[in-house]
C-alpha cells in the first residue's frame, strides 16, 4: 500500500498519546489500529478522528509512498 502512517505512530509518541489510550478512550478500534500498522486503508473518519485526538491535519500523520519505495 503506498501510504505510510510513520508519522501518525511518531507524533502520538511526541505528545505522550499511546495505542492503549486510543483504544480506551475509543478514538479508534483496535482493528483501524492494526490496518495503519500494516499500512493498509483506512477510513476518513479514523484520519478525521486521529487529527483531532492530536491536533493535527491528515498530512501530519501520514504520507503517500510510491510502491517502487514500499518494497525495497
Amino acid at each position: 500500500m503506498p501510504i505510510s502512517y510513520k508519522k501518525l505512530f511518531e507524533l502520538m509518541q511526541e505528545k505522550g498519546l499511546t495505542t492503549y489510550q486510543i483504544r480506551k478512550e475509543k478514538i479508534v478500534s483496535e482493528n483501524a489500529l492494526t490496518s495503519m500498522r500494516a499500512g493498509k486503508s483506512v477510513t476518513m473518519d479514523t484520519i478525521s478522528r486521529l487529527c483531532k485526538a492530536l491536533d493535527c491535519q491528515p498530512g501530519d500523520i501520514l504520507e503517500y509512498v510510491p510502491d517502487d519505495e514500499t518494497e525495497q
